[in-house]
């Protein structure tokens, strides 16, 4: 028998059928609300409102779960490419061998980008922020494969879908040697996905760039922990962007944009200057403890807590490890990682942190490690969104492939001014 719940409403009772998901979380079914009692639901910032059903990532804050399609993060991130991640969030399988190999081969030869593209980012001024450009240039694909905008073509959205995997990595670096002056350097089909865009990044003509695998295989895995995380607000930008059936470019184009805001994707980045700060002040990391515990001081301590996990953010432990792996090989220890370090373990021994569920979460230890990598602050959300394109992309396409396909149309509570008369000119008051 199925559960239901009663709502009672100017006398009438209104029973709306509760769905169970996957791994037992439930949600009541309201799609009928306004119609049958005229009543909406108001839900600011949507905490408790679910926007479609998926079968793509399942997170459990309160037991610090996290599966893409079924499959452990922990087992995932180290089992597997990124390649092989974002082909498993896209088409819902691990792939076979040779789905794979051709999985990569398309996107390895798609990875250059039209010449003319690169007009583009003369356009600019000297020092962009490389999000806004991104932005910019991944929404002007439409115009360069506007052949291929169809959003219910299979054959269009698989060649789309790969050329933007593809290219991002290119774009994004473009991005960064349009900041700082620096020539563009060609993909080099040879390399791997994560090596590929590290030489892109860093590679100068005039003298020869050595890859070094330990840190391509890192990113690697940093691209992995960000790849999908549920309903999150970019991913949430892509879906509506998507509902109106606006090609994929543009919507990732569009949560791009969402994801650069401070609150989402540059988190990692507030870390890193919030462990600068600390270092700066002579590193009393208990000073910096108290003040984060003092209501009246603004002072907060960044990394720490998650607006779904209450318990550990799994990838957390995952990044704590890649950490020491990338800083350990520095000839001198990063200062930053011992104030991290130090933090650490006082918010996890602490009353205060341990009663509030403020445990240390994945932008903690992502902005040191991109700081290891000679990856500057202002292109950390631009990895975040190398990494989390997988993710969107699949969520896009499922939304697309969604039997109960609709455009989204959030309802209002209007609290404005109700119906008044018109007043001319002369007899406005100031």
């Amino acid at each position: 028998m199925t559960e239901t719940v009663k709502l009672t409403y100017q006398g009438k009772t209104y029973e709306f059928p509760v769905l169970e998901g996957a791994c037992g979380e439930k949600a009541v079914d309201i799609s009928t609300l306004r119609n049958t009692t005229g009543l909406i639901t108001l839900d600011p910032g949507f905490m408790s409102t679910g926007s479609c059903q998926s079968q793509i990532t399942y997170l459990d804050g309160e037991k610090g779960i996290l599966l893409y399609r079924g499959y452990p993060i922990e087992q995932v991130a180290e089992k597997s490419s990124f390649l092989e991640t974002s082909y498993l969030l896209i088409y819902g399988e691990l792939p076979t061998q040779e789905q794979l190999d051709e999985f990569k081969y398309h996107v390895t030869h798609h990875s250059m980008v039209h010449e003319s593209i690169k007009n583009l980012y003369d356009g600019f001024p000297n020092n962009p922020h490389p999000m806004a450009v991104c932005s910019a240039v991944v929404g002007s694909l439409a115009t360069f494969y506007q052949n291929e905008l169809d959003v219910r073509n299979e054959r269009e959205v698989e060649i789309t879908i790969h050329r933007l995997m593809a290219k991002l990595p290119t774009i994004a670096a473009y991005s960064y040697k349009k900041s700082i002056g620096q020539p563009f350097q060609y993909p080099d089909n040879t390399l791997s996905y994560s090596a590929n865009f590290l030489k892109m990044m860093f590679c100068v003509p005039c003298e020869p760039y050595e890859i070094d695998e330990d840190a391509a295989k890192v990113l690697d895995v940093l691209l992995i922990l960000h790849a999908d995380h549920e309903q999150n607000c970019s991913t949430s930008t892509v879906r509506l962007v998507g509902s109106s059936m606006c090609n994929l470019f543009a919507s990732v184009s569009s949560a791009i944009y969402a994801l650069w805001g401070p609150l989402h994707g540059g988190a990692n980045q507030a870390v890193i200057e919030m462990l600068q700060i600390i270092h700066e002040d002579g590193r009393d990391v208990k000073k910096y403890v108290q003040k984060a515990k003092d209501h009246n001081d603004s002072f907060r301590l960044m990394g720490f807590g998650h607006r779904v996990y209450k318990n550990f953010d799994p990838r957390s432990r995952i990044i704590k490890k890649l950490a020491h792996k990338v800083l350990d090989k520095k000839p001198n220890r990063e200062p930053l990682l011992e104030i991290a370090l130090e933090l650490e373990e006082i918010a996890i021994n602490d009353a205060y942190f341990i009663e509030k569920k403020l445990y240390p979460n994945v932008d903690f230890y992502s902005g040191l490690i991109y700081k290891a990598l000679n990856i500057p602050e202002n292109m950390f959300p631009v990895m975040f969104a190398m990494g989390r394109l997988p993710g969107w992309i699949a969520q896009w396409k499922e939304l697309q492939e969604d039997k109960q396909f609709k455009i989204g149309r959030p309802r209002q509570v209007y609290m404005g001014a109700t119906n008044r008369d018109y007043v001319p000119m002369g007899k406005r008051q100031g």
